[in-house]
């Protein structure tokens, strides 16, 4: 097998498996306790995802000295808490990497 075949194999699968328990699965079964539990699930999920890649460097040890990503987390945190927009944070955050990475 082939690695396009493996990939694209292992990528139909991931799909079909998501798929289905949105598709398949009605809305009408879950409580309000259960929507409301899992309402929280991706503010949980999210910092786990941006924390190593702020704090863990390439090595794959935690850095806080002399790490623009910290800077450009903070920059980025504050404009999306005042504009509540996801495009602005993102925006902001990633000029304000490449500004310290670059102009710095």
């Amino acid at each position: 097998m082939s690695n396009w075949a493996l990939i694209l194999s292992c990528g139909i699968i991931t799909y079909l498996t998501r798929f289905t328990m949105i598709a398949l699965v009605k809305k009408e079964m879950f409580s309000d306790r259960i929507r409301e539990v899992l309402s929280f699930v991706p503010s949980a999920i999210f910092p786990a995802i941006i924390f190593p890649a702020i704090f863990i460097n390439d090595l794959g040890s935690f850095q806080l000295e002399n790490n623009p990503k910290i800077i450009a987390a903070i920059i980025a945190t504050a404009i999306g808490i005042f504009t509540r927009s996801i495009i602005a944070t993102i925006f902001s955050g990633l000029a304000s990497y490449w500004f310290l990475i670059f102009a710095i």
